[in-house]
């Protein structure tokens, strides 16, 4: 009983560590167009 219970526990952890690092990576790739246009859109006004 408590070897199948931590071992999913294990599995649904490194799924979760995973799914974190694609949100990462994503994140990683969208953050410079998300970033730019408030930075230039001051500097405009400005």
């Amino acid at each position: 009983m408590t070897k199948p219970s931590s071992s999913s526990t294990v599995t649904m952890v490194i799924c979760f560590i995973y799914l974190i690092s694609k949100w990462i990576s994503t994140y990683s790739e969208f953050w410079p167009n998300i970033r730019i246009p408030p930075i230039a859109a001051l500097l405009l006004g400005k």
